[in-house]
């Protein structure tokens, strides 16, 4: 089946969330942002690929301009969106895209339904890496507490999630926590689809000196163990601006997983009809 355009709202549990499919009959890709971001930060890697992929993007729980509030921003809720949004378009199979939080969301998604993940590309993202300990979590609730003050204004450009300090905080802990070794590394050892890693350099918003740098080293022992997993790129951007300035590798990914996938499916096989 091929997609048509669309533009509008998804519901799901007690809330609804902003999508735009550009329809079309190629491969579908869903992206997933980063933990209080856009889906227009997508947009240059979307141009960059093109009309021939057909391109899934939406906002979470009350991020943007139009996803509506939730009394649920848990990560398991995130990963439900992803079902809601691929059931409401009618896709079936389709490669996932993910930058930050978006990666982690990615990784579980795609290990809990390697039937559906045509392959996932994780963009400065899913490290496994223990970065949260009580100092840490101090420093997150602090930073949120003193974002309040220009919430008013980022909140009407979708710049601001319509969350509370202390729900973004929360939600950055619980990412945290996500993150550990123990808690990240059996999730990618599982992962049995094709993986490919679009890392960034410096700093993230909130880090201090080489953190990021040594989060991003904790990728090294997954790759090696999980044959599926690989690292495509290492680009010269930071966390931030990774999608702006080096949109290209992320979309040299895309292609790089969805060539693996075909390379691996019989000719003519129900693994290369993406949709229902």
């Amino acid at each position: 089946m091929t997609g048509s355009p669309w533009t509008g709202l998804v519901p799901v549990d007690d809330t609804a969330l902003a999508v735009t499919d550009t329809g079309g009959d190629g491969v579908p890709v869903l992206y997933l942002n980063g933990q209080f971001a856009t889906q227009g930060y997508w947009r240059r890697v979307l141009a960059d690929l093109g009309p021939a992929w057909r391109h899934i993007t939406f906002d979470e729980r009350a991020r943007g301009r139009k996803s509506r509030r939730s009394a649920d921003y848990s990560f398991e809720a995130a990963v439900r969106d992803v079902d809601a949004v691929l059931a409401a378009r009618g896709v079936q199979r389709a490669v996932l895209v993910g930058w930050s939080y978006g990666a982690v969301v990615a990784a579980h998604w795609a290990e809990r339904h390697p039937e559906r993940t045509v392959g996932a590309v994780l963009v400065d993202g899913a490290f496994p890496y223990d970065w949260l300990d009580e100092a840490m979590e101090q420093r997150i609730r602090t930073l949120f507490r003193r974002l309040t003050v220009l919430a008013p204004v980022l909140r009407t450009v979708g710049m601001m999630p319509r969350m509370t300090a202390a729900q973004q905080a929360e939600s950055n802990i619980e990412l945290g926590r996500l993150s550990r070794p123990e808690a990240l590394g059996p999730v990618l050892d599982s992962l049995t689809v094709p993986t490919r890693y679009v890392v960034a350099s410096g700093k993230s918003f909130g880090s201090k000196g080489g953190e990021q740098e040594r989060i991003r080293a904790g990728l090294e022992s997954a790759v090696a163990r999980n044959p599926h997993l690989a690292i495509s790129a290492k680009v010269n951007s930071n966390h931030g601006a990774i999608l702006r300035k080096d949109f290209g590798a992320v979309s040299s990914a895309v292609r790089e997983v969805a060539a693996l996938d075909r390379d691996s499916s019989p000719p003519g096989s129900l693994d290369q009809d993406h949709t229902r």
